[in-house]
C-alpha cells in the first residue's frame, strides 16, 4: 500500500507492534500459573535483555525487506496464535517468534531477500536454530503462508486505527477545550474467516 511507504510511517508502525507484543508478553508472563503453556524452540531460557521495541528497530534496520513484510508477519502471528493456543507469547518466545515471522513473510513475500544465516545475525541466534525456528513456525502455521488482498486491508486498517487512536488530539488554538487522557486500549488480535466478509475481535491470548 502507498501508505507504507511514506517515510514516517513505518517507524510509527514498527513503534505501535513492539508496544501492542509488549502488552500481550507481559499480560501472559502474568497468565502463565493459570494456563497450560508448552516449551518449544521459541522459548528461551531466560528473557533476552534487548527490548522488544529495539528488537524489531533492529529487525526493520537491517532486514531490508518491503513495508508490507511488517503486516504479514503481524498476521502470521495471529494465525500462529489462534493455531496454538498452548504457545501463548511471552517475554521467553516474542523475540524468535518475531525473527521467524518476518523472515517467513520476506521469503514469501519479496522477489529477493536474504538467507537465513544473514536472519540469523540480525537476530542474535546460530543459523542452526534460525533453521529449527523457521520449520517450527511453518508447521506451526499449518503452512498457511497465503495473505489476500482483502486479508492484508483488514489487518493494516486495524493497525492503523488502532495507531490514530492512541495520537495525542490536536491542539486547537484560542479553545478552552481541555482534553482528557486517553483510553487505554485492550489488547486484542483478529480471528478473520477468509472465508467471509467479516470478521471479529477477541482476546489475544497467543
Amino acid at each position: 500500500m502507498a501508505e507504507l511507504e511514506n517515510p514516517n510511517m513505518m517507524p510509527n508502525l514498527i513503534t505501535f507492534l513492539s508496544s501492542l507484543l509488549e502488552e500481550v508478553a507481559e499480560s501472559n508472563d502474568l497468565n502463565c500459573g493459570f494456563t497450560a503453556q508448552k516449551i518449544s524452540v521459541f522459548h528461551g531460557l531466560t528473557r533476552p535483555t534487548i527490548s522488544i521495541q529495539s528488537y524489531l528497530d533492529r529487525i526493520y534496520k537491517y532486514a531490508n525487506c518491503s513495508p508490507s513484510c511488517f503486516i504479514v508477519a503481524y498476521v502470521y502471528l495471529d494465525r500462529f496464535a489462534q493455531r496454538q493456543p498452548s504457545l501463548p507469547i511471552n517475554s521467553f518466545n516474542v523475540h524468535r517468534l518475531l525473527i521467524s515471522s518476518v523472515m517467513v513473510a520476506a521469503k514469501f513475500m519479496d522477489d529477493m531477500y536474504y538467507n537465513n544465516a544473514y536472519y540469523a545475525k540480525v537476530g542474535g541466534i546460530s543459523t542452526t536454530e534460525m533453521n529449527f525456528l523457521e520449520v517450527d513456525f511453518l508447521f506451526g502455521l499449518g503452512f498457511h503462508l497465503n495473505v489476500t488482498p482483502n486479508t492484508f486491508h483488514t489487518y493494516y486498517t486495524y493497525l492503523q486505527r488502532k495507531m490514530m487512536m492512541l495520537q495525542p488530539p490536536p491542539i486547537i488554538a484560542e479553545s478552552s477545550l481541555s482534553f482528557g487522557k486517553g483510553r487505554s486500549l485492550k489488547v486484542v488480535h483478529l480471528c478473520f474467516n477468509e472465508e467471509e466478509s467479516s470478521h471479529q475481535k477477541q482476546q489475544l491470548a497467543v
